[in-house]
């Protein structure tokens, strides 16, 4: 049977997808082209991991199951117990819907895949908000009791936040138990750090950290075209897309990035 026939039986049957990209670092597949912006990547990455995984698929299945999980073991290489202190692990997780939950399924997954029982550093990147509707703490809190839970069982060293202001980067610090170890600022909002900001982070110890993801990682258009784009015939618009989850696996003495990937959770339904 030809796989494309394969990957539409298995995508019409199943109601949840599990991707790991493995390690980009050393994949030639991306390489061929350097993507723009990381919501590129990101779409090439789903879009190049389904094809290479529907490809490997043998010809004939036996069974069709509910939950995907996507994954190429020749690209995935799990972290030793040898070298686990040389590497520092760390993560961005980014929501797509305000369900605590995903965030310690999406913790758990890193941990499995990567062969860790825990990740050095993850900055919570919330749901994006409706246009003229701003962040405030009460939609932080939830999610950041979340990760504190995460902190006390040991399976999150340190905890991080993106693009928050002064404003609300105090209320979370006096607010919450484990107190934020960073903030992320995106540079494309503003060229230099707000000093009211810089100087809240210098007194508290908290490390500013720049970056250049957009709001919304993936648009649901974006996740259903790299989806469709991976075989022929495959409909995604009943998929929405949970959580993904970016890490990096850095050599301490070193500073260079060993292993750099995407994990991502989607499930299938219409309720939103």
């Amino acid at each position: 049977m030809e796989p494309h026939v394969n990957a539409k039986q298995l995508f019409n049957h199943a109601t949840t997808l599990k991707l790991h990209t493995g390690n980009l670092v050393n994949r030639s597949r991306l390489k061929k082209k350097c993507p723009s912006s990381p919501s590129e990547e990101l779409q090439d990455c789903i879009q190049g991991t389904l094809s290479e995984w529907f490809a490997a698929m043998p010809s004939s299945l036996d069974s069709l199951p509910s939950i995907l999980d996507c994954t190429i073991p020749e690209n995935t290489e799990a972290i030793t117990p040898e070298e686990r202190e040389e590497l520092k692990v760390s993560v961005k997780l980014f929501l797509t819907e305000s369900d605590r939950s995903s965030i310690r399924s999406a913790v758990d997954m890193a941990c499995l895949s990567l062969g860790v029982s825990q990740l050095d550093s993850v900055i919570i990147a919330p749901p994006p908000l409706p246009e003229g509707e701003a962040q405030t703490l009460t939609h932080l809190q939830p999610l950041w009791e979340e990760l504190e839970s995460l902190v006390h069982s040991q399976k999150i060293a340190a905890i991080g936040t993106s693009d928050l202001d002064k404003t609300l980067l105090e209320q979370l610090y006096n607010w919450a138990q484990v107190k934020p170890s960073s903030n992320q600022v995106n540079l494309a909002s503003c060229c230099v750090m707000p000093p009211d900001l810089t100087a809240f982070a210098k007194e508290f110890d908290i490390q500013l950290l720049t970056h250049s993801d957009p709001k919304e990682l993936i648009s649901a258009a974006g996740f259903q075209e790299a989806v469709q784009g991976s075989s022929k015939d495959l409909q995604a618009a009943d998929w929405r897309l949970e959580w993904v989850l970016r890490y990096s696996i850095i050599v301490k003495s070193r500073g260079i990035i060993k292993a750099k990937g995407y994990i991502v959770h989607a499930k299938k339904g219409n309720n939103l």
